[in-house]
């Protein structure tokens, strides 16, 4: 079906699996099945009006079923003969399936289209989870590094560390503060306020992982689905509900940490640049924001790349409150990827039908009280592949 000129991509319909080790949930295509058909019911659309499937599935050796793109088929046959692409991004491969998305419904080639988000991460061994990732770092220089991903980011915070200064405090407060709350996200796979001594202390229960890093610093491996319906602006002004792009940038940086300023996020600030742009905004202008805590020392950057205060003084963001659930910025009010989890494919995803829930005041107890605009950072590797969407509400 041919689509109108588009005007802005909007999402119309979302749905979400709780995130965690889903032992009823064997593989990715289980997992698809639980939220692709419930996209589009919550869109208020008949599967046969969707003319494209885009699957984001990092996968990377998690699983031996490898090409998921039409494993949507096996819960939504009325989309055989659609087609359906799987597109892969690192840490970032749910943007990039949306963004895949986007491109379709902008060259006018049809009018709805499915996102879907998905990973089953906790099927193998630990160790081989850690390879896995570090799959999403350049191997040629990095393969090596104690702990795996985990590694790379211990030397990201220690380099940090040594021009800023020791920001164990803020790590803490990070942890602290997004695991209170997702207390009152549904979805994540810990709900619990850990309180900020128990983050700051190493103990037992909390050991070092890597460097400055324990383990309350790292994201949890996780099972998880997230979808998305998207449409043109036009189709959605007549829709029950419509969340728009104000802006959706991509920016990916060079791969090796040992190639630029690893401290500084240079492609993630860019992407923020360009955003911000795009959408005739600033960041005063955000009521919250979802950012890729894949570990503390990245939201910590991610403040100082966003704009919300200058290099090397991420940690005043936290710790005056500024990115409290109450501040005047919150940050992850879902509790990020800290506290939900983090299922490669399906993060990008999830954080933009989080951010829409947030928007169309629909998030209960994560919502932020009178939300107009938000903010999406969502990176592969470390700070490589860089997207930002500015989101608002049409209706």
């Amino acid at each position: 079906m041919s689509a109108p000129a588009n005007n802005g991509a909007c999402i119309v319909g979302w749905s979400h699996t709780p995130f965690g080790k889903l032992e009823d949930a064997p593989d990715a295509e289980a997992l698809i099945g639980r939220v692709a058909r419930a996209a589009i019911e919550d869109a208020g659309i008949d599967p046969s009006e969707v003319d494209a499937v885009y699957v984001g599935h990092f996968n990377g050796g998690f699983q031996k079923q490898d090409f998921p793109s039409s494993l949507v088929l096996q819960s939504l046959p009325e989309l055989r003969f659609k087609p359906a692409t799987r597109l892969e991004n690192a840490c970032a491969t749910g943007s990039a399936a949306i963004h895949g998305a986007m491109d379709y419904l902008g060259a006018g080639r049809g009018r709805f289209t499915l996102v879907v988000g998905v990973e089953k991460m906790t099927a193998i061994p630990g160790a081989q989870v850690g390879d896995v990732l570090l799959g999403c770092a350049y191997r040629r220089e990095e393969g090596e590094i104690p702990a795996g991903f985990a590694g790379v980011f211990a030397r990201i915070a220690d380099a940090y560390f040594q021009r800023h200064g020791d920001q164990s405090d803020a790590l803490a407060a990070i942890a602290a503060k997004n695991h209170r709350n997702g207390v009152d996200n549904p979805y994540a796979q810990m709900r619990r306020d850990l309180g900020y001594e128990f983050c700051r202390t190493e103990s037992e229960r909390n050991p070092v992982v890597a460097g400055p890093l324990k383990r309350t610093d790292c994201s949890l491996v996780s099972d998880g689905a997230a979808a998305l319906v998207l449409t043109d602006a036009g189709t959605a002004a007549a829709m029950g509900k419509a969340i728009r792009f104000l802006a959706a940038e991509q920016v990916n940086d060079l791969m090796p940490i040992s190639a630029r300023d690893i401290t500084r996020f240079e492609g993630a600030r860019e992407a923020w640049r360009r955003a911000y742009e795009s959408a005739g905004i600033g960041v005063g202008d955000l009521s919250f924001a979802e950012v890729h805590d894949c570990f503390t020392i990245a939201e910590l950057i991610d403040y100082e790349a966003m704009g919300l205060v200058p290099e090397g003084q991420g940690a005043r963001a936290v710790l005056d409150g500024t990115v409290a659930k109450g501040g005047r910025l919150p940050v992850n009010p879902s509790g990020g990827l800290k506290s939900k989890g983090h299922p490669i494919g399906a993060t990008g995803v999830s954080m933009h039908v989080l951010a829409a829930m947030q928007l169309a005041g629909e998030a209960g107890g994560m919502q932020v009280p009178g939300a107009t605009l938000g903010g999406v950072f969502n990176m592969g590797g470390a700070a490589v592949a860089n997207y930002v969407s500015i989101l608002e509400r049409l209706r």
